[in-house]
């Protein structure tokens, strides 16, 4: 290497330097022969891997596909000539990085130079101009990885549930600017192009889930009047199950159905994991979800404390529905009523168990945590999602303004008891005729991530004041102490919720590398 010539006289003047950093890459072969591979400038570093931008073009064209690849060091970006099918799963099993690093732009041509090389400059413009995914599918990629998702694919189909549903609502409003109604059925390839709901909005039941799990945290820590925060998400979750579940319920799938179980119990164990080591004892009736049955107290340590009652209850009723669709006769008849006639059964079911089990299983105030106090809950949520018409509609909040009124005479007749009942009858209201809520635009996102991170904030609130904060001597109770407690229990539940999210994420990528990084298919070229 002699350098750059400026002039002749340069040719005579031999060699003066030892290496030359030229920029390219190269790969050194077994006969100590260098074969120019590409460009430093065109490379990736994501997940830890070094990703030759030139490498994956080759790697495309070798499998018949003319491509032309870009990006930096958070996603790449692939125009494609032909069908874009299958190019993000193909890219990411040649790499070893998720799909959701990959954006595709289908092209009937590449632009190229008079020398007949690809003209990067052109095609960038043009991509950033025509915006083509906008992020969508990398959204579904990430919210069901690692299951294969394609265009033709939507959310219902994937067999989304309430948590992916928060999930997708947050970067679909981040992608389109706002997610439009009806968007769960619509195939993303449709999604892409759709328009955003018009206005700042939300969708109601996402800022009813806010509301619930705000009231939550607020009533365990204050004596202010604000309660059923519990008894909402209850609704919320059977709106969730009639609207995400009620496919696999009628086909008989019931791996589908408890799939989301998954979700709930694995951060409930390993929360009970850790109560076990601090009590150096396992909370066995726990660990076998019926804490809420009253056989025993926190105190023994044989139980978690009383919070924990939802997820308890949450089982046992996801179990409950699930039973009479175990009979195939039984299961073959609900799916022919349709969901919402199924919905009023249950309905029927859960007000005889309301009236009828709290007088021979008298177990006194924690009866409260059981599934005969609070299934009719769910039962409403089910019908509020399967109502389709207005008469379905005015039936389920007639029977909303019977059961609420009587719910609070039977659950003692004071004023608390009142004051929830009246509002969750006011959120029966809201969730079956308020579509969307307008709000500041401002507003909108953090409504979305307090949403999306609900469940973490429910599980974990608790630690803020009852161990973090007795450690730096703030055990007293005060206003001050108590607005710590509740903005630092909303802050850890984010920070949970933001971990889980980095978590899977990381996952998915060791998966994809061990799973399916070849470097026979494409080498992590290095300068």
């Amino acid at each position: 290497m002699m350098g750059y010539a400026e002039s002749h006289a340069d040719l005579a003047r031999g060699a003066e330097l030892s290496e030359l950093a030229t920029g390219d890459l190269a790969r050194r072969d077994a006969n100590g022969l260098y074969h120019i591979t590409g460009r430093l400038s065109r490379m990736s570093k994501i997940a830890g891997l070094r990703i030759g931008h030139d490498a994956i073009e080759r790697a495309l064209a070798a499998q018949g596909h003319e491509a032309a690849v870009w990006g930096d060091d958070s996603r790449i970006s692939i125009a494609i000539c032909g069908a874009e099918d299958g190019i993000a799963a193909m890219a990411a099993q040649l790499t070893g990085i998720g799909q959701q690093h990959f954006t595709i732009h289908p092209r009937k041509s590449l632009p190229r130079r008079a020398n007949g090389k690809i003209d990067y400059p052109a095609l960038k413009a043009q991509s950033a101009q025509r915006k083509p995914a906008r992020n969508v599918l990398a959204a579904f990629q990430a919210a069901f990885a690692p299951q294969s998702v394609g265009r033709n694919d939507s959310f219902a189909a994937l067999g989304g549930d309430s948590l992916r549903h928060v999930e997708l609502s947050l970067a679909l409003d981040e992608a389109l600017g706002g997610a439009p109604a009806g968007w769960e059925n619509m195939p993303i390839s449709t999604l892409e192009q759709a328009a955003p709901a018009p206005g700042a909005s939300l969708p109601f039941d996402l800022v009813a889930r806010v509301a619930a799990i705000l009231a939550v945290v607020v009533a365990h820590q204050t004596l202010w009047p604000v309660f059923g925060g519990a008894a909402a998400m209850v609704i919320l979750m059977g709106m969730s199950v009639a609207g995400f579940r009620w496919e696999a319920l009628k086909s008989g799938d019931m791996r589908s159905f408890f799939k989301p179980v998954a979700a709930v119990l694995i951060p409930y164990y390993l929360i009970l994991a850790g109560y076990a080591a601090v009590w150096e004892q396992v909370p066995w009736v726990s660990v076998f979800l019926a804490g809420n049955f009253a056989v025993t107290i926190p105190e023994t340590h044989l139980m978690l404390p009383y919070l924990y009652w939802f997820i308890e209850a949450y089982l046992q009723m996801t179990l409950l529905v699930a039973l009479p669709f175990a009979v195939p006769p039984l299961r073959r008849w609900l799916a022919s009523q349709g969901a919402f006639r199924t919905g009023l059964c249950f309905l029927a079911f859960a007000v005889a168990l309301r009236l009828i089990v709290p007088e021979v299983w008298q177990i006194g105030g924690r009866a409260q945590f059981t599934v005969p106090w609070v299934f009719y809950l769910f039962a409403l949520g089910w019908c509020i999602t399967a109502a389709s018409t207005l008469r379905q509609r005015l039936l389920v909040l007639g029977a909303a303004c019977l059961i609420m009124p009587a719910a609070a005479y039977l659950g003692g007749n004071w004023y608390g008891g009142w004051i929830k009942y009246m509002w969750l009858l006011a959120l029966v209201a809201g969730l079956l005729f308020v579509t969307r809520l307008p709000m500041p635009r401002f507003a909108a996102r953090p409504l979305m991530r307090l949403a999306q991170a609900a469940f973490p904030i429910y599980l974990l609130h608790r630690f803020v004041p009852e161990l973090l904060m007795p450690m730096i001597g703030l055990e007293a109770r005060s206003p001050l102490n108590d607005a710590l407690a509740i903005i630092g229990g909303l802050a850890l539940g984010l920070a949970a919720a933001a971990a889980q999210r980095q978590l899977i994420q990381a996952w998915t990528n060791a998966r994809n590398r061990g799973g399916h990084g070849n470097s026979d298919q494409l080498p992590r070229w290095i300068a």
